[in-house]
């Protein structure tokens, strides 16, 4: 089994798969500027109790599986870091200002699953057969 995520009141498991779309779908990210933006990533993520577990990137998107503690505030954290991801990217690559002329690098959408465990077709069917007597 995995290892379990603790903190002193619980213990917790929770992925997730973020997909965050270059604003108006503009073919800006390449390999340097996708690792800078996961160290990026990887700079503001602790505060939040967020911990990386993949990085990838196509030409318009990044595909991001981490983990996240119970207490953490998913869409305050996404706000931040493509806040000030778009800032430094934007600077440290001024090619980019070619395609995206205004501020925002992101586009202000992101799509998040949760992830991981077990499907929840088998979940419902554990839950639904609890207090059943088993022969």
């Amino acid at each position: 089994m995995e290892n379990i995520d603790h903190n002193a009141h619980s213990v917790y498991l929770m992925y997730y798969h973020l997909i965050m779309v270059v604003k108006y779908r503009r073919k800006v990210i390449n390999d340097p500027i996708s690792e800078r933006a996961k160290e990026i990533w990887e700079y503001i993520a602790p505060r939040y109790g967020i911990v990386l577990e993949e990085w990838n990137h196509d030409i318009d998107h990044v595909h991001v599986m981490f983990r996240a503690q119970p207490k953490t505030e998913l869409s305050k954290f996404i706000n931040a870091y493509k806040s000030a991801s778009s800032l430094l990217l934007k600077k440290e690559y001024p090619e980019i200002r070619e395609k995206l002329w205004k501020e925002a690098f992101w586009s202000q959408s992101f799509c998040l699953l949760t992830a991981g465990g077990v499907p929840v077709e088998v979940i419902r069917q554990y839950i639904e057969t609890q207090g059943e007597k088993k022969n």
